[in-house]
């Protein structure tokens, strides 16, 4: 019951990192339809292509069995060399072909997995060895699934046979008075006929397989909520550990901030809630610069280090929730307060000067 439970609740797709392990352990989308076309088809073109060079080069070599065969020695160490002789020539006459089909059978392999090594896969599992668990497997739902897929081929392999020797039926019906010639030649046509129609029936069933394959991929693989939050844990963080390194990254920038402070010319105010610091000097900055800003605890300790280094404050509510606002860190000025900070700079470096101490007006920021 638990694993039935387990089942319905996963509702939701694989992400790409479940996608990703499954491949790891060698479980991937698979169609072995695929494979088989592959090897059928490059059957056909070394058959095509082939068999009549090879139909002569295998003549030739049984030639000398059957036209003079009382004139071979049949002692044993004749005998080797003749089969040895013989092996040889028949390797090089057919190897081509088995090699044609050995690399078919690998690239209907890789243009659906790629390159892909898993040891996990081909460990030996002693379950597999089971012969109870072999008969649950073939009698279970994917072991009728395949007997019904099988007999689904061959219903369609033999449709797509009988539409290609029906109408050749009268000459099949014919051979058996033909020359040798005539009756070879009628069974390469015919035979590389059934092969294209296989070709196109096969490709269809591999389609439709690999498509179910891929649909019993997913769903193998589909994944709960709990499992995808665990995962997300996994890859993210847990969120108390990301909201303490959000902390920490916080401090250290406040930490980078505050040390800005002593290089600026003024701290405009609000006074107590807003605080923006801003570095200025003639000749090498084309404008001021905010290098601190902060609202409650951070614009007092700003107030703080500015007292300290004897930084001017200039109290400007409007001019200091401004550029709280929209200026950043480290960056000059929005233009639109260009006015309004230069008459602030005025102030402070009025402050320079001999004489009394000038008063400064929020209003004539205005």
């Amino acid at each position: 019951m638990a694993e039935g439970e387990d089942k319905s609740q996963k509702t939701e797709q694989p992400t790409d990192r479940k996608l990703q392990k499954a491949k790891e352990e060698g479980d991937v989308p698979k169609s072995q339809e695929i494979s088989g076309w592959f090897t059928l088809a490059a059957g056909l073109a070394v058959f095509a292509f082939m068999a009549p060079g090879v139909s002569g080069d295998l003549a030739e070599i049984l030639t000398a069995f059957l036209a003079r065969p009382h004139e071979m020695s049949m002692d044993v160490g004749s005998a080797l060399q003749l089969a040895a002789a013989t092996g040889m020539r028949l390797v090089a006459v057919l190897g081509l072909a088995f090699l044609a089909l050995m690399v078919a059978a690998i690239a209907g392999n890789l243009v659906q997995t790629g390159l892909l090594f898993t040891p996990k896969k081909i460990a030996p599992k002693l379950d597999k060895l089971n012969p109870v668990e072999g008969v649950k497997r073939m009698f279970g739902p994917q072991g009728w699934m395949n007997f019904f897929k099988g007999v689904g081929k061959m219903a369609l392999v033999a449709g797509a046979i009988f539409i290609v020797l029906w109408p050749r039926r009268d000459d099949l019906v014919a051979l058996p008075a033909a020359a040798p010639v005539a009756i070879l030649m009628e069974v390469y046509d015919a035979s590389i006929q059934l092969l294209i129609a296989a070709l196109i029936v096969y490709a269809v069933i591999a389609a439709v397989d690999f498509a179910f394959q891929k649909r019993e991929f997913i769903e193998r693989n589909k994944m709960s909520l709990k499992e995808i939050r665990d995962e997300f844990k996994e890859t993210e963080g847990d969120p108390q550990v990301r909201a303490k390194l959000r902390q920490i990254r916080q401090e250290r920038a406040q930490r980078r901030m505050m040390a800005r402070v002593p290089d600026a010319a003024v701290v405009i105010t609000n006074p107590t809630h807003y605080a923006v610091a801003l570095e200025y000097e003639q000749g090498r900055t084309p404008a001021p610069i905010v290098v601190a800003k902060g609202v409650e605890e951070v614009a007092l300790r700003i107030r703080e280090l500015a007292g300290e280094h004897d930084i001017p404050i200039v109290e400007d509510p409007p001019l200091a929730r401004g550029l709280y606002a929209i200026a950043e860190l480290e960056e000059p000025i929005p233009p639109e307060h260009y006015a309004a900070v230069a008459k602030v700079i005025g102030y402070v470096l009025s402050l320079t000067g001999r004489g009394p101490r000038p008063q400064y007006r929020p209003q004539d920021t205005e």
